[in-house]
């Protein structure tokens, strides 16, 4: 069980959450803060039901997260390659020669919606139905960022098709049933919130309809209690059990997409939202459907993170950013204590090394990483480096993918050669060095 939170960080986690539901003029709210794989605080404001945490809401595009770990699965199983084409495994479409990384991470220039009445407040049908052309794709492939709906509705049709089953049922098997989601449901069951909206000029509300989006599901159908997000929070935070290997939720959170229309630093990777919010980054997804808005997201460097369930379709600031400042403000992480571990390289190999006249540092860090980067206050291209397969690759930065290898004079890096002089002239320097060295 987590720590609850202090009384004075609950007040003023309250304070906000009470605030946002008010100003906001929301039915109904429940909101919490996560760490140590659930909630450590949570609140419902409003006409909600008890237990508040038990009362379903609608996740709307949270949906998607769930749509990609199971597409992670798949590819982690062999069953698919992220440079796929979709035509491989969902032939038929106009987008077939998009891949399913390029779906994933809203590249493939798919149409935000899919054709026909807006899918989100009219019943759905097979993807027959949809009858996708040509319109349907807008962009060139891997050429921007473009949000699309209609891209997670074929990628739920792809998970369908390689499991033999529905999409609502491998999303239960695999994810919910593991995580111990049990009021995670593509339809409402009671307790269940009504779906609102909120008049712009009267405070008088009108019922949203509901229905089951057919082969659109995957982009938005799930409903969920505050508990069960909050799984779902502690397991982008890491507590992935047996449903994802962390390497492969690690990757998922890499930015690739760039929404360059943001107000702010925010990207997509692999079925994720990656925001960058008053200097931290955060990772999760907020969603939206007619009478509804849900956010979760964490902050994986605290290890701590917000969630929020409101039915209301438009109108509230978004409150999870908030609770995870207050919880940083009041109840910073105190880290783990640094404690020796052993070098996964000689002691030699570390320290300073020169890319021609700019000196690096070789520098082993935690988790068994090499680091290699410029001497403070001086730039310079940066990665860190892991070994797999008896090779050091790298893992982000401009060398992310790249292989460092290491030798007694000299390392090679995607043809950059550090020496451990500036030019050293007994080392295999990229055109050679001036015998007339230097003057």
């Amino acid at each position: 069980m987590p720590e609850p939170v202090l009384p004075t960080t609950a007040r003023a986690l309250l304070a906000r959450t009470a605030r946002v539901q008010r100003e906001g003029r929301a039915p109904s709210l429940v909101a919490g803060v996560v760490r140590d794989g659930g909630l450590a605080w949570s609140t419902g404001r409003g006409d909600v039901p008890e237990p508040h945490t038990d009362v379903q809401y609608r996740l709307g595009s949270i949906s998607k997260t769930v749509t990609a770990v199971v597409v992670m699965r798949l590819r982690d199983e062999g069953l698919l390659h992220l440079d796929d084409p979709l035509d491989r495994h969902l032939p038929g479409t106009p987008l077939g020669d998009r891949t399913v990384g390029q779906l994933l991470s809203h590249l493939a220039g798919a149409s935000a919606e899919s054709p026909g009445g807006w899918w989100e407040r009219v019943p759905g049908g097979s993807l027959a139905d949809l009858d996708l052309g040509p319109d349907d794709v807008v962009l060139g492939a891997a050429r921007r960022f473009h949000y699309s709906n209609l891209g997670f509705g074929l990628l739920g049709e792809l998970v369908a098709r390689l499991r033999g089953t529905s999409w609502e049922d491998a999303v239960a098997a695999e994810v919910l049933a593991p995580l111990g989601m049990r009021r995670t449901t593509p339809r409402p069951v009671p307790p269940a919130a009504q779906g609102l909206a909120v008049h712009p000029w009267a405070d008088v509300v009108l019922h949203e309809p509901e229905h089951h989006a057919g082969v659109m599901a995957a982009a938005g159908q799930l409903w969920a209690g505050l508990a069960d997000l909050g799984r779902f929070a502690a397991f982008l935070l890491g507590d992935t059990g047996d449903v994802l290997d962390p390497a492969t939720l690690e990757e998922m959170t890499v930015p690739a997409g760039v929404d360059s229309s943001a107000p702010g630093w925010s990207a997509y990777g692999l079925g994720v939202q990656v925001l960058r919010v008053d200097g931290h980054t955060l990772v999760g997804h907020g969603g939206s459907m007619p009478g509804f808005l849900a956010g979760v997201f964490v902050d994986r460097d605290e290890q701590t993170g917000a969630v929020s369930l409101a039915n209301t379709t438009s109108g509230l600031d978004p409150l999870v950013f908030g609770l995870l400042a207050d919880l940083r403000t009041h109840e910073p992480r105190v880290v783990d204590a640094w404690a020796p571990s052993p070098c996964p390289v000689p002691l030699d190999c570390l320290g300073t090394w020169f890319w021609g006249p700019s000196p690096y540092v070789l520098r082993a860090v935690g988790g068994g990483m090499l680091h290699l980067g410029p001497l403070p206050g001086r730039t310079g291209r940066a990665s860190r480096f892991l070994q797999r397969d008896g090779a050091w690759v790298g893992l982000d930065g401009y060398f992310a993918g790249e292989t460092l290898r290491i030798a007694e004079d000299h390392l090679d890096l995607d043809t950059f050669i550090f020496t451990r002089s500036p030019y050293d002239p007994d080392a295999p320097v990229p055109g050679g060095v001036d015998d007339r060295g230097w003057r």
